[in-house]
C-alpha cells in the first residue's frame, strides 16, 4: 500500500513537472527543459509508462536522451535559454523593480546561464 502511494505521488509530481514544461514552451520566464528532466527523473521512480512515453517522445526524448548520457544541452537550446533569460532581466530593467531585485535576478541569471553554457552540446 505504501509502495502504491509513493508510486501515485512520483507519478503526480512528473505530470506537474510535464505541465510546467509545456507552460514553459509557451511563457518566456518560465523554463522547459528542467521540467522536462524533472517530469523524466519523477516518471522514473512512478510510472515506467509515463517515462517510456516521454523518453520516446519526438521532441523531449532527445533532451532527455542527451542530458542522462552527457549532460549535454543542444546549442539552440542554450540560446533559446539565455536570450530568454536576458528578456526577462530587461522586461525587468524596463518595469524599473526595485533595485535588489534586479540585483538578485543579475546574480541568479548570470549563475544559470553559466552553468547553460559550460554544459557540454548535445546533439539537435
Amino acid at each position: 500500500m505504501r509502495r502504491r502511494l509513493v508510486s501515485i505521488i512520483w507519478t503526480m509530481a512528473g505530470a506537474l513537472a510535464l505541465c510546467l514544461a509545456l507552460l514553459g514552451a509557451l511563457l518566456p520566464v518560465l523554463p522547459t527543459t528542467p521540467f522536462v528532466l524533472g517530469a523524466a527523473f519523477a516518471f522514473a521512480k512512478g510510472s515506467p509508462r509515463a517515462r517510456a512515453w516521454l523518453t520516446e517522445h519526438r521532441t523531449f526524448g532527445p533532451i532527455i536522451a542527451a542530458w542522462e548520457s552527457q549532460g549535454a544541452i543542444a546549442p539552440r537550446y542554450k540560446l533559446l535559454a539565455c536570450t530568454l533569460m536576458l528578456l526577462a532581466l530587461l522586461g525587468s530593467a524596463w518595469a524599473s523593480v526595485s533595485q535588489t531585485i534586479l540585483t538578485v535576478q543579475i546574480i541568479c541569471t548570470t549563475l544559470a546561464a553559466a552553468f547553460i553554457l559550460t554544459r557540454p552540446n548535445g546533439e539537435r
